[in-house]
């Protein structure tokens, strides 16, 4: 992916003036960074104005993260409509509201708040909505996944501001909580609430021995919520830099998929030296690497009566090997989670705003970038070198 220098001046699109809402005309235009197909430059597109329709809210980006999804859409590795705004992982400040604009806890949501949002938009009547099932409205859409369109320009991460459309969970953040800590919030951490929260709807976390397979932002995320829950958490990685950062996030053992099967660093071997050691099997193993392999592993090492959870799965591949006779006398139950609900997400905000001091969720975000250079941020998050890449639209003091 080709790092760009975006052009000195902006594609400007004008104002709204036509429609049922609140026009906000900004003393300096909104800019977005616009993908409009794989190898192509970002370009930069300014937006003076939006249209504010009830329930809406204007916020200004503090600062985005790259998510692994946003690094696929550019890499045309899924589909994705074009041209859109990347970006559903971020942290803002509310700039504007219209009267019915509410946060996720029904208190009225205020201009200078700081907060977060979810990635998806719902319409909160269908059958899927009242079922509890929001993230999967039969009406939905998705921050950084829609094509762009005249009346929300400004729908995706990688811009100095988001419209943040009615029918999105907000949460009010803490002032204090680093932005680089709140960010993920609304992809990575309030997917792992959610898949902790189907574990454990099953098999309690408190002394659970709990499979990590995958050690990336949603793994190490994992690792340190089971860990604060009162579980002794396995994390398993092929990336030693990896299964350090798992240690640092309080795995108690890391195992290597690669290894060979009789190696002591294998998952089979470091899972049967905890046994030895007194723990008990894993009755929880959360699938977290999309890595075909690994959903296997978790398939075959679930002990009796627990629970695999599979998140990472989001692309197509291979199937994977399934003994119904296994899962039938093990009493295995096997489960899928995608995207969270509004109180996973607000549940994830909690739990950052006091175990960002016990575990380094700061250091997560390896480099951050000015949002002209969101090329290079995408570049520099493909290689994995970091689990997040940030961008801010005002560069920060001093520039990884």
């Amino acid at each position: 992916m080709p790092e760009h220098d975006p052009i000195a001046e902006p594609v400007t699109l004008p104002a709204l003036t036509l429609g049922v809402g609140r026009e906000v005309v900004l003393p300096r235009a909104a800019e977005a960074m616009v993908w409009s197909g794989v190898g192509l430059p970002l370009e930069c597109v300014a937006v003076p104005g939006v249209l504010l329709r009830p329930g809406d809210v204007l916020v200004e980006v503090e600062l985005a993260t790259i998510c692994g999804s946003d690094v696929h859409t550019a890499l045309g590795h899924r589909l994705a409509s074009k041209p859109l705004v990347l970006g559903h992982e971020q942290v803002g400040r509310i700039v504007a509201v219209t009267d019915q604009s509410y946060a996720a806890n029904g208190m009225p949501l205020r201009v200078g708040q700081r907060v977060v949002w979810s990635v998806a938009v719902s319409c909160g009547t269908c059958v899927r909505c009242r079922r509890g099932l929001p993230h999967k409205c039969l009406e939905l859409v998705k921050y950084g996944h829609e094509r762009m369109q005249r009346g929300w320009e400004l729908s995706g991460g990688f811009a100095t501001h988001v419209q943040v459309r009615a029918g999105t969970a907000v949460v009010v953040v803490d002032e204090h909580v680093p932005a680089t800590v709140l960010a993920p919030a609304s992809c990575a951490t309030a997917t792992v609430v959610a898949a902790l929260g189907a574990a454990s709807a099953l098999v309690p976390l408190a002394g659970a021995t709990v499979l990590v397979t995958g050690a990336g932002m949603l793994g190490v995320t994992a690792c340190a919520m089971a860990t604060d829950a009162g579980a002794l958490v396995v994390v398993s990685d092929p990336d030693p830099a990896r299964r350090q950062l798992a240690l640092a996030f309080g795995a108690a053992a890391v195992a290597d998929p690669s290894a060979p099967r009789e190696s002591p660093t294998g998952v089979a071997s470091v899972l049967a030296a905890m046994q030895d050691a007194a723990a008990a099997e894993p009755t929880i193993a959360l699938e977290l690497s999309g890595a075909r392999p690994a959903v296997q592993t978790a398939l075959d090492l679930i002990g009796v009566g627990g629970v695999v959870v599979l998140v990472g799965s989001v692309s197509p591949d291979d199937p994977v090997l399934l003994d119904p006779e296994l899962i039938v006398r093990r009493l295995v139950t096997v489960r899928g989670v995608h995207n969270y609900t509004p109180g996973d997400l607000a549940q994830a905000v909690t739990y950052l705003g006091g175990a960002w001091h016990r575990h380094p969720f700061s250091a997560l975000v390896g480099t951050t970038f000015p949002l002209a250079r969101a090329d290079a941020a995408l570049a520099l998050a493909a290689t994995a070198r970091h689990p997040r890449v940030g961008l801010a639209p005002q560069p920060p003091a001093t520039l990884g």
